[in-house]
């Protein structure tokens, strides 16, 4: 059959419930549609009920929030800010964004994300140059925790300030405290692909209301208390409308559910496709970490099977079914060839194994059938031994 025989079957689409009509309903009989009102205030209040952060910002994307963030933390031009390597370029535009310079550090091999033994040689290193890293951001990839506990000993140990990308882990946590409340800022994405969306935006929490009221200002165009539009520093248009908040707030009350489901589909591959040479399936959490399994990925060993994940994806893609590559490596991407890299064998050899597979919470009991059916296909076509 041909590939449009077949619905199509998405990697993580958005996922709506009844009650984002009833926000956006209301805000447009009200009139509520620019950047501020009731359903913005309430999606904030409702974030921070949720995570426990005293403050929130809403802003127009997950990548707006981590620019605002590395700005409270001060990173400007000259600086270095030290990053994962293993994540989505997102995480890194801005600190070019602010001037400053990206270092980038891999992987361990467990949860995928930042390792602590290569982020303290590369801080060693920058202060071995008689400069000190301004900021360091983690990433939970995947809505996997990252190793928390070793990583904020040792940005504690040199005495720089962290920056949480929790941009794909809403509703993960680690010793029971949910992902995006350790560092000194934390960032959620609300993008159509994650596990809440407000079809694009982000937010930006902290528990210190001077940053709280400083990132609300420079997300307005950092508009002076004046009559008349008056600037003394830069500013952006990054607040998000109170229409799209409507969205946020109808999807906060499903959240739980939403996190459920995508750990349930998780579980599902692998009971249903444990038996397949050489497929495992990644990242693992951490003691005391929770992950939201966002994406659920497989690594593909090339020493048990002949399947490759191009392979494996094309084969999916006949059959109309969406996957996609793991995110490649930073220090690998063109953009930031000359970036100096903390090892990088890691997070290179995840990239060159890995594949997400479908794992949108709306995904029924056939849809997942299919796609197993279709990855057994795959081996019976091309496996050998």
């Amino acid at each position: 059959m041909r590939s449009q025989d077949y619905d199509r079957i998405y990697l993580s689409p958005p996922h709506l419930g009844r009650h984002e009509l009833n926000y956006l309903h209301k805000a447009i009989e009200d009139n509520w549609v620019a950047p501020a009102g009731p359903n913005l205030d309430g999606f904030e209040r409702d974030i921070c009920e949720f995570t426990g952060a005293a403050h929130c910002v809403a802003l127009t994307s997950g990548t707006a929030a981590i620019h605002l963030g590395l700005r409270l933390l001060g990173v400007g031009p000259g600086d270095t800010v030290l990053c994962p390597s293993f994540t989505f370029v997102a995480t890194a535009n801005p600190i070019s964004y602010l001037g400053a310079t990206p270092v980038f550090v891999d992987s361990e091999a467990t949860t995928w994300n930042l390792c602590p033994q290569r982020l303290r040689e590369a801080i060693e290193a920058d202060l071995g140059q008689g400069r000190r890293p301004k900021a360091l951001i983690i990433v939970h990839l995947y809505g996997m925790p990252c190793q928390l506990r070793e990583i904020l000993a040792v940005a504690a140990e040199f005495d720089i300030p962290v920056l949480e990308d929790a941009a794909e882990a809403l509703g993960a946590r680690y010793d029971g405290q949910p992902l995006g409340t350790f560092g000194a800022v934390g960032v959620f994405s609300f993008n159509g692909n994650k596990i809440l969306t407000t079809s694009g935006g982000g937010a930006l929490i902290t528990n210190s209301k001077e940053w709280d009221k400083k990132a609300r200002f420079w997300a307005t165009q950092a508009k002076d208390d004046a009559p008349h539009y008056q600037h003394s520093e830069l500013g952006y248009n990054y607040r998000l409308s109170n229409l799209l908040a409507g969205i946020g707030r109808g999807q906060m009350g499903l959240l739980d559910d939403r996190v459920k489901k995508r750990r349930e589909i998780f579980s599902w591959y692998q009971k249903h496709l444990a038996d397949l040479p050489g497929l495992s399936f990644g990242p693992t959490e951490p003691a005391g970490g929770r992950a939201n399994r966002w994406l659920t990925c497989v690594l593909l060993d090339p020493a048990q099977t002949t399947v490759t994940p191009e392979l494996l994806r094309q084969h999916l893609e006949a059959r109309n079914i969406e996957s996609r590559p793991l995110w490649k490596p930073l220090h690998l991407q063109p953009l930031f060839a000359d970036v100096h890299m903390f090892g990088g064998h890691v997070c290179a050899g995840l990239f060159a194994h890995g594949l997400c597979l479908p794992s949108g919470s709306a995904l029924t009991e056939a849809d997942l059938q299919r796609v197993a059916e279709t990855i057994r296909d795959a081996y019976a076509c091309h496996h050998r031994a």
